[in-house]
């Protein structure tokens, strides 16, 4: 992956969720209520409608972008190997369905909302999408059940990550 392709991909991100917040943001929020088989399949659309929207396989999903997504659903969201090096040290994508398979739907509103992560994990976009989003794309990523493992840790700048990893510039002075 190119490095002129990330902040491209980070502004669409931003823009797209930024929109679909937008949209929910002037409906008022009614109670939560026992979902129907038909609601419960159109929460998991949404779901997978927004996790794809939002680029989370990107980055989340081992060859999702370079196979132009061409990834089986089963193997989405598993985290990554591939370390994102930067002035921050080294990130790596993390596996999202272990993650949200240790906490409630309540729980992940809440990370979701208080987030700060370092790049390139938008984390900023993500708190301010709505919370009937936030909740359909917690139901999608259980649905599809823990799978894989944990993705590496995060390194500090003074260490040198192990191949594969993109290389970004130090920004501008």
């Amino acid at each position: 992956m190119s490095q002129s392709n990330v902040p491209v991909r980070l502004i669409l991100l931003a823009a797209l969720l930024s929109a679909s917040y937008g949209v929910y943001a002037a409906e008022s929020v009614s109670p939560p209520r026992k979902p129907d088989k038909q609601t419960d399949t159109a929460t998991l659309e949404r779901g997978r409608y927004l996790v794809k929207l939002g680029g989370c396989n990107d980055c989340h999903t081992p060859g999702y972008a370079q196979s132009g997504g061409k990834v089986d659903e089963s193997q989405w969201l598993v985290g990554d190997k591939l370390g994102w090096r930067g002035p921050w040290g080294t990130t790596y994508a993390s596996n999202l369905r272990l993650y949200l398979s240790t906490m409630t739907e309540d729980q992940w509103v809440q990370a979701a909302r208080t987030l700060q992560a370092r790049p390139p994990m938008p984390w900023f976009t993500l708190r301010g999408v709505h919370e009937r989003d936030l909740r359909a794309m917690y139901r999608f990523i259980k649905h599809l059940g823990p799978a894989g493992e944990p993705a590496p840790s995060y390194l500090p700048t003074d260490q040198q990550p192990p191949q594969p990893y993109v290389q970004f510039p130090a920004p501008p002075q």
